[in-house]
């Protein structure tokens, strides 16, 4: 396939990678204006799941500053921040003919149901099992074997095979879900969550090293439980388990596991220099509009 993506961030750049690796044409939309921001390369340490290698590579990234209207893509990837998510649809629009759109992120919803510019049925939404960060063009991160994605309808659409295959041929594993949108907020609470302590703390690192962090953002998580069920959403088994395992129990196997420190999670997360805030503060009115009080979050914000 020839694809295009929008985002030259840690999602985009390790998938962009896996996807040329795997036999595809992958292009970079940088606008004109942030031209001096990237160069033509990218450093690259990654922990690669599907293969449980480090993946340490100077990658030449192939840079387009001008789109013509009449050039076709197979698929463009939009992987921005949430709150830039309706610039990138406007960028692609005049461009866009019968490509397939992959929106993936982190998202508080499916976003799909914001965009009025572009017909639905030629839009997939998808959640990355990646992380990381990136610092002049150097990036440290971890890329897992899995990708979550969602479905129209209660039968898998032709345009979303086409992506899952795309996917499976680059060696992930790809789950598809009917309520992507409800699987979707139940995670960005759980962003929002980590959040919550990093604009506490200062840093990720600083929540996963200390000795209570990942025990206040699990406290985070639990308190957002009501604002889930005053939107009708369904909790998933991750927020389930959170409600009824002791949260400094989860901390302490986190702490043993997935972060403990040196482990490909701990360090994608210890580089991660995300801004954080916009997840917290978005839930934050929602939950106010809905009646639903937030002490612990909203505290974060003062």
């Amino acid at each position: 396939m020839k694809i295009l993506i929008l985002g030259r961030g840690v999602i985009g750049i390790q998938y962009g990678w896996a996807l040329e690796n795997a036999g595809n044409t992958v292009d970079f939309y940088v606008r004109k204006s942030n031209k001096h921001n990237y160069a033509d390369y990218v450093e690259l340490h990654t922990y690669d799941g599907r293969k449980k290698q480090m993946i340490n590579e100077k990658w030449s990234v192939n840079l387009r500053y001008e789109i013509p209207n009449d050039e076709k893509y197979d698929l463009i990837i939009i992987s921005v921040n949430p709150e830039q998510v309706s610039g990138a649809i406007e960028t692609i629009t005049p461009i866009v003919g019968d490509a397939n759109v992959l929106i993936i992120g982190n998202y508080g919803g499916n976003p799909v149901n914001k965009i009025q510019t572009l017909p639905h049925d030629q839009i997939i939404i998808g959640f990355p099992g990646a992380g990381g960060g990136i610092t002049d063009n150097v990036l440290h991160g971890v890329m897992y074997p899995s990708i979550e994605m969602g479905m129209s309808g209660e039968k898998i659409s032709e345009r979303e095979q086409k992506i899952k295959q795309l996917f499976e041929s680059a060696d992930f594993k790809v789950s598809m879900h009917t309520d992507i949108g409800s699987w979707l907020l139940n995670h960005y609470v759980l962003n929002a969550a980590m959040e919550t302590e990093v604009l506490k703390r200062g840093s990720f690192e600083a929540v996963i090293s200390s000795d209570n962090g990942l025990v206040d953002m699990l406290l985070n998580a639990r308190e957002m439980v009501p604002y889930l069920k005053a939107k009708g959403v369904k909790l998933d088994i991750v927020l389930k388990v959170m409600g009824i395992v002791p949260a400094s129990l989860i901390a302490y196997l986190m702490k043993k596991t997935v972060y403990k420190p040196g482990s490909p999670g701990y360090n994608a997360i210890a580089y991660n220099k995300y801004e954080v805030g916009y997840s917290v503060r978005e839930i934050v009115e929602d939950a106010k509009a809905l009646g639903v009080s937030l002490p612990r979050i909203e505290d974060a914000l003062k």
